[in-house]
């Protein structure tokens, strides 16, 4: 199957597509075991705390990350980080109620970290203030990360803010004023597993100059309100795929970590390729395959799916060769 996204993809892009398995939790495939699995990891500065305890998430996503321990900074641990591998970090936490990630003090170590460690830091935001916006850009971050919700009533009821839509393209509007190189992600099905500012989030994020364009699709996670609800149905992602494909055909749009397992995450990954996507994130088993079919060569990541200009830098950037069926 040859679609209009598929088509336009290769208008404007090599036949190559990319994965990428960044050491956010462990995974492996018979196609692809990550040689490094501690090559690009994140970083909460809040531990496990966040003020929001959002419907779909509850904190527990932060369970996972890497903390700041008291009495610790950014660069000590980052340090500590670099002599076990690691070449990145994702710098993220839990929020605060007024929205954003408050990172702002540890934002001083970054420089360092880039000219003494070599590594990569990429700042998961959330939404930006023009302080934030202005420490993140004398910072030098390689990149920034950051939801962006289409629908008032999603950014009130799951995200319980006092904001509106307005506040998140303002975020937008502020990173790109700064001249910073902003990933914007926008979650399918996150008003409790229905589309409803999906489209919106979409055509704010057009009018900026993003880098890449991460899509990833609600999990309901156990503990949470959202732990029974069925994910967004397959058709309406696959639809996403194809919308997001047409309003950007010249920006690389990824697939991300989050989606649910199992066929519905090959039908997802297939789709994702089907519709010229650029990239995807811990890719079900096969689809490897399934992309050389398509002819495209596969390019493999040991990193975060945001970072999708660093392949050209080579070095420890490089594509991975090790482990490829």
């Amino acid at each position: 199957m040859t679609t209009a996204g598929f088509a336009l993809r290769r208008a404007s892009f090599a036949d190559t597509i990319e994965f990428y398995a960044p050491g956010l939790k462990r995974w492996e495939t018979p196609e692809w075991k990550p040689a490094n699995p501690r090559r690009f990891l994140p970083v909460s500065v809040t531990g496990s705390a966040c003020a929001l305890s959002c419907d779909h998430c509850q904190a527990k996503v932060l369970e996972g990350m890497i903390s700041v321990k008291a009495g610790e900074d950014l660069f000590d641990l980052a340090a500590s980080l670099k002599k076990q591998g690691s070449e990145g970090l994702l710098v993220s936490g839990g929020s605060t109620k007024a929205g954003g990630v408050p990172m702002l003090g540890h934002l001083k170590h970054v420089p360092r970290i880039k000219a003494e460690l070599g590594m990569k830091v990429i700042a998961h935001s959330g939404v930006v203030s023009p302080q934030l916006a202005e420490g993140l850009a004398d910072a030098g971050v390689d990149g920034v990360m950051l939801d962006i919700i289409g629908a008032d009533e999603t950014i009130h009821d799951v995200y319980h803010l006092d904001l509106t839509t307005a506040d998140f393209e303002r975020s937008l509007a502020l990173l790109a004023d700064r001249g910073l190189r902003i990933i914007p992600h926008i979650v399918c099905g996150l008003h409790y597993g229905t589309f409803l500012g999906e489209h919106r989030a979409l055509e704010m994020i057009c009018r900026y100059p993003v880098s890449t364009l991460i899509i990833v699709v609600l999990v309901p996670l156990v503990g949470t309100p959202m732990a029974n609800l069925p994910p967004p149905p397959v058709e309406d992602v696959v639809a996403f795929f194809a919308e997001a494909r047409a309003a950007m055909p010249t920006t690389k749009v990824n697939l991300g970590c989050a989606r649910p397992l199992g066929p519905m995450k090959r039908e997802l990954d297939e789709a994702a390729i089907d519709h010229g996507l650029n990239g995807i994130a811990y890719p079900a088993d096969g689809v490897i395959a399934y992309a050389r079919s398509r002819g495209l060569e596969p390019k493999l990541y040991e990193y975060c799916c945001s970072l999708t200009w660093t392949g050209d830098e080579g070095g420890a950037w490089s594509e991975v060769k090790v482990g490829v069926a």
